[in-house]
This record gives structure tokens, C-alpha cells and sequence, in this order.
């Protein structure tokens, strides 16, 4: 394909994306002029949703993408095509060498090279594209620092599996670091029991409890 085709091609596909965002602008614009709730399908339409920010390819930055766009197709654009949300997406890729990357894709989906069945299966090939290994590593030296100290298990719990996510732990390596960051009188009391703790999920459990009747015994 030629540069003038490719350039015409990119002109067209922001052509079409302004007409959709101005088609959304406009039903947000008469839902809100509307009287009453419309239904409980139609009310992520009148929800406020931040938009993603721009997204250049920094690695860190690419989790947070990911999961902005995910809430706000949700939220807006579910009765949009895949290649209407796709093309959403991708109106967020700019800077440097993501240009690069995404006249390459949109080249592709032109020419039928490339087909998405849901908007999550093309962000998964974004994250791969660009994350380059970092993040996982980002996440693992996370995970390895985390301690409970003040706070409750629950809210260690959550802090704790934000950060196993895309880590690359699993099974004994994270149950051995969930252990490592609790507190140690939860830790010697799990270390006590007749039976094994066999599951993170297990794991997770039991110290929760320890820890909600240590706190109860404290009042």
C-alpha cells in the first residue's frame, strides 16, 4: 500500500471517529435533557467517565490504559462495533514510535489482516506490544516489598492481589511472599496449625480471620 493510500486510510478512520464521538456527544447531550431515569440499561450513558489519558508506550503507563479504556467502553461505548472501539482506542495512541505502531495497525484492520472479536482481545495485544516484560517485573519488586503494618488484613489482602496480578507469582512462590509481608503474630499462628495451608485462597482466609478476632480481642 502506498504512503498517499495509508495517509488517506488514517484521514478516513479519524474521520469516522469524530463522527462517533460526536454521536455519543449527542445522546449524552438528550439523555441529560430527558426527564427521569430511561431504564437500567441506558444508565452508563448518563454517568460521568473519565476518558484515558494519553497513552505514548510507556511501559508503566500501560496497565492504567488498559484498564481506563476497558471502563469506559463499558460504561459508553458497549452498543459501538469491536472496530468502532477499537478505533476508540486507538485515537489514544500518539506520540514517537506509537504513531508508528498505530498506522501499522490500522493498515491491518484495512485490509482485513487483523480481526478483533471483542475491544479486550486488541488491548491484550496492545499490552503485549508495549509492556515488554517491565511490568511484570515492576509488579514482582512490588510484590516483594509489601508488609500488613498497620493496616487490616482485608486492606493488606487487596493492596496484596493488586500487586500479584501480572506479576508473574503463583502457588507456592506467592504464598511464600503473602506470608513473608503479614504481620508475624498472624504469620506464627498460621505457621501453628494442625492442618497446611494448601491455596493462597486458603491462605488469605484463615489470616483474615486471625486477624478480625486479634483486632475484636484488642477493643
Amino acid at each position: 500500500m502506498s504512503q498517499i493510500n495509508l495517509h488517506e486510510i488514517i484521514q478516513q478512520q479519524q474521520e469516522q471517529l469524530a463522527a462517533m464521538q460526536a454521536q455519543i456527544q449527542a445522546l449524552l447531550v438528550a439523555g441529560g435533557a430527558g426527564a427521569g431515569g430511561t431504564g437500567g440499561t441506558t444508565t452508563g450513558m448518563h454517568m460521568k467517565v473519565a476518558k484515558p489519558a494519553i497513552f505514548n508506550r510507556e511501559a508503566e503507563k500501560v496497565g492504567g490504559f488498559i484498564s481506563a479504556c476497558k471502563l469506559y467502553i463499558r460504561m459508553k461505548l458497549r452498543g459501538e462495533s469491536v472496530e468502532g472501539q477499537v478505533q476508540w482506542i486507538l485515537s489514544y495512541v500518539q506520540g514517537g514510535s506509537a504513531d508508528v505502531w498505530k498506522e501499522n495497525v490500522m493498515e491491518e484492520l484495512e485490509s482485513g489482516q487483523m480481526e478483533y472479536e471483542i475491544a479486550e482481545e486488541f488491548l491484550m495485544t496492545l499490552k503485549k506490544e508495549f509492556s515488554g516484560g517491565e511490568e511484570e517485573s515492576v509488579k514482582a519488586a512490588e510484590l516483594r516489598k509489601m508488609e500488613q503494618g498497620g493496616r487490616t488484613m482485608e486492606e493488606f489482602i487487596q493492596e496484596f492481589k493488586r500487586a500479584a496480578r501480572g506479576s508473574g507469582y503463583e502457588g507456592r512462590p506467592l504464598m511464600e511472599e503473602f506470608k513473608r509481608g503479614m504481620n508475624g503474630r498472624i504469620r506464627r499462628k498460621l505457621m501453628e496449625v494442625e492442618n497446611p495451608l494448601t491455596s493462597i485462597e486458603q491462605w488469605y482466609k484463615r489470616a483474615t480471620a486471625l486477624d478480625r478476632n486479634w483486632r475484636e480481642s484488642k477493643k
